[in-house]
């Protein structure tokens, strides 16, 4: 049978487009978990956010025909809430990696899913260590720091100005933050003399302050995050304890953090950071970048975000795929190469390995330009840094061994 010419000509158009319609025209979604409006807003939040999306726009906005998208969920610091989200994005929303999640107990709930349905987890703000010990799994990577590393740059480094004695927020980050610098300080020659536990969003630390001050204690350091951090600082400073000969150490402080709480009364504090935006040319040059969108300079979480993200992005067009298997084997075979890490390398219990910096706040006398807070004492190598591969108690180590 012989087809009519517009009937011929619409054939071979459509068999022309054939490729076009066969092709996966799904967008590669990411989703970005963290508390966008409560006491870990400004560390993670909304900036976090707008970092994953300069990571999309910076790659090309697509990969392997893909266009990719950055959705942003609320965990409101809450497990079952943020459950709740990653699972509805994964079956009904088709994210295929989740990334930030601030506020460890969400972290490690998360864990558990994206080891359950096999999708990458990229944490950068969660902290807890348990991520790559004993709660690792093939699935999850850790990317910007983890409370083993604030013990070996504060804690290590602060040892011996003790005795210590610490007020940790009761929940697993601060936990595991008191746990991994009690551990730093002791071998490093230090004394721990107690501890005391406070809620999440804790208004008042007055009675805890006391605590510490009648502990005999010479430092009292602060397990927490956010703005029960700050206040906690600024209501020590308003009772006198750093001028009564007590010390004080946030053990866990970001760049928004000194911001709230001012250098007046922040001057002199350590801190160990997995980023600072006024470290150099490249630092500054996407920090400044960040802060025409977010008028806040960047904290490490969210510095952290948009590297994770850059390498997944940049694994999935080496790989030609989004296998989740194949895309953790590439990013762990691909040294980080951007302005938060040259040569950071992913270890099979997914710690990402990389240079910290440790850190003393200026005086308001020392400071030159706006967020011009932090000075650098010195850089910890990320082998130092980190805990030993073989001291996490990771069962992917153990079965890589076994192998």
């Amino acid at each position: 049978m012989r087809l009519s010419l517009p009937f011929a000509a619409l054939a071979a158009t459509l068999l022309s487009l054939s490729p076009a319609l066969a092709a996966d025209p799904k967008p590669l979604r990411i989703g970005v978990l963290n508390d966008q409006s409560g006491i870990y807003a400004d560390m993670a939040g909304p900036g976090s956010v707008i970092a994953a999306k300069m990571a999309v726009e910076d790659f090309g906005g697509s990969v392997l025909g893909r266009p990719v998208e950055i959705i942003a969920g609320d965990h409101q610091n809450k497990p079952d809430v943020g459950s709740a989200i990653v699972t509805r994005w994964i079956d009904e929303d088709g994210v295929d990696v989740i990334a930030d999640i601030p506020t460890s107990s969400v972290l490690l709930a998360v864990q558990e899913i994206g080891r359950t349905k096999n999708k990458l987890v990229l944490a950068s703000t969660g902290g807890s260590s348990d991520f790559t010990g004993k709660a690792c799994a093939p699935t999850g990577i850790h990317w910007t720091y983890d409370t083993y590393a604030l013990a070996a740059g504060t804690g290590a480094s602060l040892a011996k100005d003790g005795p210590w004695f610490f007020i940790t927020a009761d929940y697993a980050f601060g936990t595991a933050l008191e746990r991994d610098t009690a551990k730093a300080v002791e071998k490093g020659g230090g004394k721990v003399v107690g501890s005391v536990k406070h809620p999440q969003g804790t208004a008042d630390f007055s009675s805890f302050l006391l605590q510490g001050q009648g502990s005999g204690a010479k430092l009292i350091a602060f397990a927490n995050a956010g703005s029960d951090t700050v206040n906690a600082i600024k209501q020590a400073n308003e009772f006198g304890i750093p001028q009564s000969g007590i010390k004080l150490a946030g053990l866990y402080l970001h760049i928004t953090d000194i911001h709230a709480i001012g250098l007046q009364t922040a001057q002199g504090l350590i801190l160990t950071q997995g980023f600072y935006w006024d470290l150099n040319d490249e630092t500054r040059a996407w920090s400044k970048r960040f802060y025409e969108r977010h008028k806040a300079m960047p904290t490490m979480g969210q510095a952290g975000t948009y590297s994770a993200i850059l390498h997944y992005l940049k694994a999935v067009k080496a790989a030609g795929t989004t296998d989740t298997a194949t895309v953790a084997a590439q990013m762990k075979a691909t040294p980080v190469d951007d302005f938060f890490s040259h040569g950071g390398r992913i270890r099979e219990d997914g710690r990402m390995v990389h240079d910290l910096y440790l850190l003393q706040v200026k005086t308001p006398a020392e400071q030159k330009y706006p967020w011009d807070y932090l000075k650098l004492i010195r850089t910890i190598p990320g082998d130092e840094a980190f805990r030993p591969l073989a001291e996490g108690g990771c069962p992917l180590v153990r079965q890589h061994a076994a192998n």
